[in-house]
């Protein structure tokens, strides 16, 4: 299906916030241009959206916060998308539900490119004033950012669609040469203790859940120098891990038995084997990629059979701030974990593979604050009743990998990218 692109708004002047603008807005539609006009109106779970909706509800967050505001005689381009594609900022009033997001087969996919662009085009107008205040910049690298992650929802939620359906079908072309060895041993390091300073400081972008910076004590601790993989995973279910209550937080064991869970999601295991769902179709599973698709509850499990636990998010934060965060994400485009390199000196895949589970309650740290109007909506609300995972994932947009960055989900949710890596106390 031929998409509408950004790529007329590269103006001779061109900030390089403004480039960035266009090039985030560009990608997205480059995102859905493998899929079809039905691929982009289905709904595979509550959890997940559209991929049309994704496209709409980018486009609304610049309209409503940025052009309305800031453009004077900007004209909305449909008053009833403020219903449609608001997703929960109470302060810009009622809005679809989110499990029926898959029933909005109108507006039409042609109506939503005709909206970004209308969208896109208000915003170069805007971008080439020279007169415009501060709060403008702020908000379009906001947008910006925001726009990044759901490139990544966009992604999770399509291979969502994707596995649901009979035909297995791919998003993009099965990777050549997959390496169907075992994973390189695991090793050990050990960290320090001491105060620590946790969070954002100095300069570059961070979100609010991130502030403010503070001092935390952190106990020496041990920390895997990989992550945990298919290979150590498929011997937790040969084990009987998925039918031992003894590894099980109560709430964990109830969801294991309630939902049928045996092994991770997207497994499905076919004559004497186990396959994945991928981007790239239905696949053997590779041993020595990372586990990914599992929820908190599952990485509990493992760390308590395997004898070790999951990380604090502190502990992975004081562990990370000496890694590469620029590899193995989104702009690769290999959309997969990969195995680990060999074994090194130090610690390695806290970027670009999966999301980590910590321990971690999703919580402010001390002195946090909300920003003031609707953007403080954007994550302070969520801080309860979910834990923290760190680092990044394969689908992840350059830029949001970094040591400090909080993401955050519900324990019984796994279809991210998510995976965990082990720690353990300091043998005395």
């Amino acid at each position: 299906m031929r998409h509408q692109s950004s790529s007329r708004m590269q103006r001779a002047g061109s900030s390089p916030l403004e480039l960035r603008l266009f090039e985030t807005r560009k990608l997205s539609l480059d995102l859905a241009a493998p899929l079809s006009a039905e691929d982009m109106v289905v709904q595979a779970m509550e959890d997940a959206s559209p991929t049309k909706w994704h496209l709409a509800h980018v486009t609304w967050f610049f309209e409503n916060f940025v052009l309305k505001p800031y453009l004077p005689g900007y004209q909305i381009f449909d008053d009833a998308f403020n219903y449609c594609f608001n997703s929960y900022y109470e302060s810009q009033g009622p809005r679809h539900p989110r499990p029926k997001r898959g029933l909005l087969t109108r507006p039409s996919i042609e109506r939503v490119f005709a909206y970004r662009a209308h969208v896109d085009e208000a915003l170069e107008t805007l971008m080439s004033r020279a007169d415009n205040p501060s709060d403008v910049a702020r908000l379009v690298e906001i947008g910006i950012n925001h726009e990044q992650q759901h490139q990544e929802l966009l992604l999770t939620d399509i291979l969502a669609l994707l596995a649901a359906n009979p035909l297995r079908p791919a998003y993009q072309a099965s990777p050549a040469g997959l390496d169907f060895s075992e994973p390189e041993p695991l090793h050990w390091i050990t960290h320090e203790g001491g105060i620590h300073r946790i969070g954002h400081s100095g300069d570059g972008y961070s979100w609010d859940n991130e502030l403010p910076s503070h001092d935390a004590l952190v106990h020496p601790f041990q920390l895997a120098d990989r992550l945990v993989t298919n290979s150590e995973w498929l011997a937790f279910i040969s084990d009987g891990g998925y039918r031992t209550a003894s590894l099980w937080l109560a709430d964990g064991w109830t969801t294991v038995n309630q939902n049928d869970w045996q092994a991770p999601l997207y497994w499905e295991e076919r004559d004497g084997g186990w396959f994945q769902m991928s981007l790239q179709g239905l696949l053997p599973i590779v041993p020595s990629e990372p586990v990914r698709h599992v929820s908190y509850y599952e990485a509990d499990a493992f760390a308590r059979w395997a004898g070790k636990r999951l990380p604090t998010e502190f502990e992975w934060e004081v562990a990370a701030r000496n890694s590469d965060p620029s590899s193995r994400g989104l702009d690769i485009n290999v959309l997969r974990p990969r195995r680990a390199a060999a074994a090194e000196e130090r610690a390695a895949q806290f970027y670009g593979d999966v999301w980590q589970w910590t321990s971690s309650a999703y919580l402010p740290y001390p002195g946090y604050k909300p920003p003031v109007g609707a953007i403080g909506e954007y994550n302070g609300k969520f801080m309860v009743r979910q834990h923290v995972l760190r680092g990044s994932s394969c689908v992840t947009p350059k830029g949001h990998s970094r040591a400090t960055y909080r993401n955050f989900f519900y324990p019984h949710q796994r279809w991210q990218f998510i995976g965990l890596r082990l720690a353990s106390e300091v043998d005395q």
